[in-house]
């Protein structure tokens, strides 16, 4: 499996509605917004699963953010 976003990568935060609150929570504030991949890793927890982290700066604030990559949504602007 490959990642779908790359570093320098302009992207919409979007939680997961289907999550657990703990997961999202913090998300909240950032939801809709526009954020630029800074960074990616992946993770496998057990043989033959994995999926990926990113670590994103979120453009109005500047502020880094770490997401699951389902959480993101490539950016139209």
């Amino acid at each position: 499996m490959r990642n779908r976003f790359k570093r320098g990568q302009k992207v919409r935060i979007r939680p997961v509605r289907s999550q657990s609150p703990v997961r999202d929570a913090d998300l909240e504030p950032y939801t809709g917004q526009t954020a630029e991949v800074v960074d990616f890793y992946w993770v496998s927890p057990t043989p033959g699963q994995q999926f990926y982290i990113y670590t994103v700066k979120v453009l109005v604030s500047n502020k880094k953010v770490v997401v699951h990559e389902d959480e993101l949504e490539p950016s139209l602007e």
